[in-house]
């Protein structure tokens, strides 16, 4: 019988020719992390361990990114742990706030070169499933976990059944990623590919940018997924020899594609062509509605960037949508750039001054509003089109307010015109 690219991985990691699903396996890692919220638990524990050292200071990383800059007292005394923990271990790839690599994490690893094709990576954050688009396993796990694979470089998982996603054509105008992975996850459901592996597949998949790529992987979890995971394409590898030259030129990694025989729970097949531009209501993100198939929805705020959407590619489309244009009256407009990086490149192609033009919120890198910390809370009653990954109750803010996803796109055209809306609908108003 034969593997998926997820099972493969798996196998190589675990020093096994074969695996099959519902196996348990040993497998060492090539990278793990941790933030601002797990590290310090995790930490913790490590220390109880009595271990002197991590297993390779290499591949250990820690981002301060979710409550940074630090908000209150509680988070400043948790990135302080972080601190103290990396310069005593002397870990390179602790990345603090305002340092020319900072940024929120599952944007970071890739542009400093930390994620390669064939890694198995754990972060103990749910949203690491992201590197898959690298053509990497990777998928979240806990502080305890995280703690044990500081200590021994290796961590147990239960191999994943694997859903393949068979892609064809190419998207719409306006229509990203983002909705491409709402659509889906309202397709199977937030428990649609529980514990599975999400495999996307097809002719399809070259017409998706790296951004489109990292944002989908990202939402794998979204549907209960294991990990999501892209095959390795010629753009994958520009793409990391963009950010890394010095370390992809020399082939350092392994790419891995599924076998002609490799078994799957089921084929889902989707024309890109017909997919939607998509939004997800509250309070679930399988909960979606095509835009303009609902009644007006007035909202109070706009929030693009995250882990989900806060690349260059992302910032440069929120650009070209609010060029010239401004902010409805009494709506507010946050930005958040996804690291220093990406801040640092919008401000060099003039991205920030249309932003400020428009009358948005200019962040720095952070996690912020996206989980609830600070930077973008909600109130009661309060409604918000964010770019980021999750709407649950009170994720945002108060339990009350209301969290509408979208991509880059309708959250444009819904910062400027007072409610959800699309492009096509922002350019015949204003037209």
């Amino acid at each position: 019988m034969g593997m998926t690219m997820t099972q493969k991985i798996l196998a190589a990691h675990a020093g096994l020719d074969q695996v099959e699903s519902g196996q348990l396996i040993e497998a060492k890692l090539d990278l793990v992390l941790g933030n601002d919220v797990t590290a310090p638990p995790a930490i913790d524990i490590f220390n109880q361990t009595g271990a002197a050292d991590v297993f390779d200071r290499e591949k250990v990383v820690l981002v301060p990114d979710h409550f940074t800059p630090n908000k209150d007292i509680r988070s400043a005394e948790h990135c302080a742990v972080m601190r103290r923990f990396a310069r005593t271990m002397e870990l390179p790839h602790y990345y603090e706030q305002g340092e020319k690599t900072m940024g929120v994490e599952h944007v970071i690893l890739p542009e400093n070169g930390l994620v390669a094709p064939g890694d198995a990576i754990i972060g103990a954050d749910s949203h690491t499933c992201t590197y898959g688009a690298l053509g990497a396993f990777a998928t979240g796990v806990g502080s305890t976990d995280l703690a044990c694979a500081m200590v021994t470089g290796e961590t147990w998982f239960r191999v994943p059944e694997a859903i393949r996603v068979e892609l064809r054509g190419q998207l719409s105008p306006h229509v990203g990623g983002k909705d491409l992975i709402l659509f889906l996850i309202g397709m199977i459901g937030v428990d649609g590919a529980l514990y599975q592996s999400l495999e996307f597949t097809g002719p399809g998949v070259a017409s998706l940018s790296m951004a489109e790529r990292l944002t989908i992987c990202n939402m794998a979890i979204e549907a209960g997924g294991k990990n999501g995971i892209f095959p390795v394409d010629d753009r994958t590898l520009d793409y990391l020899r963009q950010y890394a030259p010095e370390r992809f030129d020399k082939q350092q990694y392994t790419v891995w594609t599924a076998d002609d025989d490799a078994s799957y729970v089921r084929t889902i097949e989707i024309d890109l062509a017909e997919v939607p531009l998509t939004v997800s209501f509250p309070h679930l993100p399988d909960n979606t509605k095509t835009v303009g198939s609902f009644d007006p929805v007035v909202i109070d705020q706009v929030v693009i960037g995250s882990c989900t959407n806060g690349r260059l590619e992302d910032m440069r489309l929120a650009a070209r949508y609010l060029k010239g244009r401004q902010v409805a009256k009494g709506l507010r407009l946050i930005i958040l750039p996804g690291s220093q990086r990406v801040w640092t490149e919008s401000l060099k192609e003039g991205l920030l001054e249309i932003f400020a033009d428009a009358g948005a919120v200019i962040s720095a890198p952070t996690c912020g509003p996206c989980l609830g910390g600070h930077m973008g809370i909600l109130a009661a009653n309060e409604r918000c089109v964010s770019t980021t990954n999750r709407n649950f109750v009170g994720r945002m803010g108060h339990p009350k307010s209301e969290v509408y996803l979208a991509g880059v796109a309708v959250a444009c055209a819904s910062a400027v015109l007072g409610r959800i809306a699309s492009p096509t609908e922002l350019e015949e108003v204003l037209s």
